[in-house]
């Protein structure tokens, strides 16, 4: 079976990383404002480009925010006082969401 090879960028425009996320540039910027762990680089128009560590705090908050229902406040103290139970408690539920997406398959093809 081949493997996909998948070209990671070094940095991301806002709008790429609105679009990876479904949401508005504008929520983009106000959790950056937010969540002091979001550091994007800007250059000298002030255009901003986040890195991949960037996206995956996004992933944190979004994950947080959006599927668990927390406020902004609530998720702020949740990744203040634990950030990486709650890194630990992504990866497990993104895991489990793969094996429930390749079982799904598989019960296709049966």
């Amino acid at each position: 079976m081949e493997e996909e090879k998948k070209t990671e960028k070094l940095f991301y425009s806002i709008g790429e990383v609105a679009e990876m996320f479904n949401v508005n540039a504008s929520l983009i910027r106000y959790w950056e404002k937010e969540f002091p762990i979001i550091k994007p680089k800007k250059n000298k128009k002030g255009n901003r480009f986040y890195k991949k560590e960037d996206i995956e705090n996004f992933h944190l908050i979004y994950h947080l925010v959006k599927e668990r229902g927390m406020t902004l406040k609530g998720a702020k103290m949740k990744l203040k006082e634990n950030k990486e139970q709650v890194e630990g408690n992504f990866e497990i539920i993104k895991k489990l969401k793969e094996i429930k997406a390749q079982l799904l398959e598989i019960k296709e093809q049966l």
